[in-house]
């Protein structure tokens, strides 16, 4: 059975306030009219309205006794009936009249045999997608409601969700079954069993984990990826299943042990492991693609640094080299000043100029009297190790001039080339353009790879290399052209990396690294939505239109800046024409803020981390969404006390071990380590955050710091060890890790995190937050730093209707473009350099749309695209079209943000909020020295959520205290001004224990939201 709470099924809520009872059960004219046309008697009148609204507001007919008291006092008062008026029916006739008369008044069938076709036929379409009984159940309501169909009972509607979901998944598991011979599945199904020389059996090593991208760690992956492979192509089996459905049962199969998976009937057993497999085939692809491409960029940098250290020895050798040369210059003036005096005195003795341009020199004339010259250089180099040595530290010196590291790249290679030559040749590498100039560079280097000479002949085009690398490849030999074989091979995997960074090169049976055009939404689908996507966003429809619009806004823009530039007393441009941004001073506390800071400080009631957690769950109900993979509701004693246990016990980083010892008799460890692996997942932790956020935004408090309009997203670092793939060293925090990028609101509360790389940027991510966030606070303004920010983040933004409007620390090395090279402008003339290329925009306005739409509709993430666009490419259009529409609104943005102090004032606030939540989430996770010591990139992703979900937990039960601690302060005549509440920071941990024995009661509730209530400002 699937739990009434996890699903959209209607129910009335523990709590209203009074706005929500005036809004939905107050009975309109109309309404009262039709009671008193079709009952009489003020019971029955009372009883008619009650179910009525009711039945609104829940789509089926509940018992009366069911209603909460507080809808029916509030019903009764809009009546005007005494409060002695009873509810409830005497004879079971009158309810049933009543009801077929609300269902003629609203127009709504009563549920029948129609009613559940309709239904059926529904949640079998929506099986083949998605499997949730949960979902599936929503679909039916969404269904049945559009219909306007009554609903039946929760527990009719659940079987019927059931017995169809059933059906359905036995006819894919059956069709899977029916592909396989006989051998193949006694293959399969030895996966399952553990044989005598083996520690595990082979179903547990289907879910091995990438390692830290080493050049031993390649190989292993690679043997691993070809074992994968062994298992056939597993995607022809599955065609019938859609991928959602695919990744489901894969997740269901990931969470389950291998005696697990033999508890289920053949045809299921067969198709979990097929999914996995599939699943681990395409996550293995990519992991290899991310282990190559970490290991290039560690090559080059490992060459960069041996590049400075190569330069601090040669700074020395060229300060030895010009003194040789200094004493060779003295040894040469000295000389020519003795040949010179000589040949005035004694002419006939000279017969050879050392500075003749034509020297001649007599037969009879002996070189020797040239002897005395070439000692003293001889000396003098001799003194220096001699003149080859001289000569080769020449030309080590010249060869690194111009910060030139390709030289160096071999060095660090080659110890990786056997490695990258099984990898190239373990995965499907295509190009995604008509130009496979890469590809057959590649397929040359791969047939020459087993010769030893140093030179090969030139037999294919090398135009997509740089100068620098046509230097160092290509050399003439005997009147030939010939490539150095080894500068070559690295020089081509240096292009590999590159284009598969950009996504001019994809991976057969990849995800991240597929052909991203192939999970675009085709051109023919993206036409019947242009013009109510540009209609939304006020954009022109047309290319042309489109481009005078962008030409407009710059305009505008720019000739303000300019016009106003002489009453901005906060920037200034410099005599020599460099722009500077004067500083502004924070504004200081006010004496009554203070005062009323410290009230609160004093106030705030002592708190532990499990009593917070349990009382924001009554108030919430977030525990809900936890449960099986499977939908079914849990079969473990005491759900929910162990669902917060376990979310206390990994939000707080202490590990079940450590968490089991404070809870003594409560919990073990095995059982917090089991409800973790099988009842929670990244989905359910982000549905439970959602909760909380939408309670949180009806809270009043969080209204008076912001609206929940403008967000702001920013990264930290969390501690890993270094044996996995995510795990990196970061330059600015030092050390090993991964990072936590959080979009914070306004109002303070954490909307999204995600956990990646140290190395990936994070501008990638600052649209996918906003996608990912499905709460009902929905940001329309980003701000970020400097590293959430790119041109190709600001035109996509701009395209998807956001603002970005980061911090820039370097803006002014940043470049301004004007709408055209006749421009000029009086006074801000000088921060412009360049012309923005509107041809390239118009031209490519097509491409630049079906990205778009392709993300709204949910076909391609805005990461996914983005970091094909961060990432150089002569081929891809698309990068050309996105990097001059961000020139054009990155330098709006730069324009506004440099003419208005109130703006950056903003700014400057938001990204404070979101860099304040990182201290505060941060000290919730204390266990463990804040080290994340899992190695699976599912678990580590986890302990972020977990962690947003102690720390959002803990900011809604603060502002709750704060409320009720203002409430009172008021009760007691103290005044309060909107403008000392808004400094006020919610993010207080001054009042809550983190250590000790961890108890739970789950017996005391907390009070009432609607008891605390709210308070006015003076």
């Amino acid at each position: 059975m699937t739990s009434i709470e996890r699903t959209a099924y209607p129910r009335f809520k523990r709590q209203f306030t009074e706005k929500e009872l005036n809004e939905i059960y107050t009975p309109t004219k109309s309404e009262i009219a039709f009671a008193y046309n079709t009952t009489k008697g003020e019971s029955n009148i009372l009883n008619l309205v009650v179910v009525l609204k009711a039945f609104q507001r829940l789509g089926y007919f509940p018992d009366l006794a069911d209603v909460p008291l507080k809808i029916v006092n509030h019903i009764r008062s809009k009546l005007k009936f005494h409060s002695s008026t009873a509810l409830g029916y005497e004879n079971r006739k009158a309810m049933y009249r009543h009801r077929i008369a609300i269902r003629s008044f609203l127009q709504v069938n009563q549920y029948n045999q129609n009613a559940r076709h309709i239904a059926v036929k529904a949640v079998s379409e929506s099986a083949s997608i998605m499997d949730n009984p949960a979902d599936l159940m929503n679909v039916a309501i969404a269904e049945l409601i559009n219909n306007r169909y009554e609903l039946p009972g929760f527990n009719t509607l659940n079987r019927l969700v059931r017995r169809v979901r059933n059906v359905v998944n036995q006819k894919l598991f059956l069709l899977v079954l029916k592909r396989i011979d006989s051998d193949y599945q006694i293959r399969l199904l030895d996966l399952l069993d553990r044989h005598p020389s083996e520690h595990q059996t082979s179903f547990n090593n289907l879910k091995q984990l990438p390692k830290s991208p080493t050049r031993n760690n390649i190989s292993e992956f690679i043997i691993h990826l070809t074992w994968l492979d062994s298992l056939g192509d597993v995607k022809q089996l599955l065609s019938d299943i859609t991928t959602a459905k695919i990744h489901h049962f894969a997740a269901e199969a990931r969470v389950l042990d291998a005696h697990e998976i033999k508890d289920f009937s053949l045809p299921k057993r067969i198709t979990l492991i097929l999914c996995l497999i599939y699943c681990k085939q395409v996550t293995t692809r990519d992991n290899l693609v991310e282990m190559f491409l970490k290991q290039m960029r560690s090559i080059n940098n490992d060459a960069k640094n041996e590049l400075e250290l190569i330069k601090k020895k040669i700074q020395e050798t060229q300060e030895k080299l010009v003194d040789v040369f200094q004493d060779t210059l003295h040894v040469f003036v000295d000389e020519k000043q003795e040949i010179a005096s000589q040949t005035v005195s004694h002419p006939e003795s000279i017969q050879l100029s050392l500075f003749d341009d034509n020297p001649k020199v007599e037969a009879d004339e002996p070189l020797h009297s040239f002897e005395p010259l070439f000692n003293k250089l001889d000396n003098i180099f001799t003194g220096h190790g001699g003149a080859e040595k001289l000569l080769t530290e020449c030309e080590v010196a010249n060869a690194y001039k111009g910060n030139n590291h390709l030289p160096l790249l071999w060095k660090f290679y080659k110890t990786h080339r056997s490695t990258f030559f099984r990898l190239v040749k373990a995965l499907d590498l295509k190009s995604t353009t008509s130009e496979q100039n890469v590809i057959d560079a590649l397929h040359f280097v791969l047939d020459n790879s087993h010769r030893r000479a140093d030179f090969v002949s030139a037999t294919i085009e090398l135009d997509f290399i740089s100068e620098q690398w046509r230097k160092l490849i290509v050399v003439q030999q005997g009147g030939k052209t010939k490539f150095l074989r080894r500068h070559l091979e690295v020089c081509v995997f240096h292009y590999l990396a590159a284009e598969l960074r950009s996504g001019d090169i994809c991976v057969a049976g990849s995800e991240d690294y597929a052909d991203y055009r192939d999970q675009m939404l085709p051109w023919l689908e993206c036409l019947p939505l242009i013009d109510e996507y540009c209609k939304n966003l006020g954009f022109p429809n047309t290319a042309s239109g489109f481009v005078e619009y962008l030409k407009s806004w710059l305009t505008e823009t720019a000739n303000t800046v300019d016009s106003g530039y002489e009453n901005n007393h906060h920037f200034i441009i410099s005599d020599d024409g460099k722009p500077v941004l004067k500083k502004y001073h924070a504004r200081d506390l006010s004496a009554s803020a203070k005062a009323l800071i410290a009230e609160i400080e004093e106030r705030l009631p002592e708190r532990n981390l499990i009593d917070i957690l349990r009382n924001v769950d009554y108030w919430t109900n977030f525990t809900r969404h936890f449960g099986p993979l499977s939908g079914s509701d849990p079969k473990i004693e005491r759900a929910k006390e162990r669902y917060l246990l376990t979310t206390f016990t990994y939000g707080c980083n202490l590990g079940p071990t450590q968490a089991a010892r404070h809870m003594p008799g409560i919990i073990t460890a095995k059982e917090l380590a089991f409800v973790n692996r099988r009842h929670f997942s990244i989905d359910k932790l982000n549905a439970a955050l959602v909760d909380i956020i939408n309670r949180y935004n009806v809270l009043n408090l969080p209204g008076v710091w912001g609206e929940g309009k403008s967000a702001a997203a920013d990264g930290t670092k969390y501690e890993l060890y270094e044996e996995n793939l995510l795990s990196e060293y970061h330059i600015r925090y030092g050390g090993y890790g991964g990072i936590a990028y959080h979009h914070v609101s306004d109002t303070y509360v954490a909307l999204i995190s995600q956990f990646i790389s140290c190395g990936t940027s994070e501008a990638l991510y600052i649209i996918e937050g906003l996608y990912k966030n499905l709460s009902d606070i929905q940001p329309n303004t980003i701000h970020a730093d400097t590293h959430g920010q790119s041109t190709p983040v600001f035109a996509l933004s701009h395209m998807l209707g956001i603002k970005l409007m980061p911090r820039i620390r370097n803006w002014k090395d940043l470049n301004f473009y004007r709408p055209d090279s006749k421009t000029v402008y009086k006074n801000i003339d000088s921060l412009f350099s360049e012309i923005i290329d509107w041809d390239k925009i118009e031209t490519h306005w097509q491409d630049i749309l079906q990205v778009v739409l392709s993300i709204q509709t949910g076909k391609i993430s805005s990461a996914t695209l983005l970091r094909k666009l961060s990432n150089y490419s002569r081929k891809n259009r698309l990068y050309q079209a996105f990097q001059e529409l961000g020139r054009v609104v990155r330098t709006v943005f730069l324009l506004q943000y440099i003419s208005d102090i109130q703006l950056r004032r903003d700014i400057t606030a938001v990204t404070n909020i979101v860099e304040a939540y990182h201290k505060f989430a941060k000290w919730f996770f204390f266990g463990g020295f804040g080290v994340i010591a899992k190695n699976d990139p599912i678990e580590q992703e986890k302990s972020i959520k977990y962690k947003d979900l102690v720390a959002n937990a803990v900011l809604f039960q603060n502002v709750v205290d704060l409320t009720d601690v203002l409430r009172n302060l008021q009760k007691e005549g103290y005044l309060i001004n909107r403008e000392d509440v808004a400094v006020i920071s919610p993010y207080i941990t001054s009042h809550v224990k983190r250590f000790g024995d961890y108890l739970i009661d789950m017996e005391t509730f907390p009070m009432s939201l609607d008891e605390i209530g709210d308070f006015i400002f003076a």
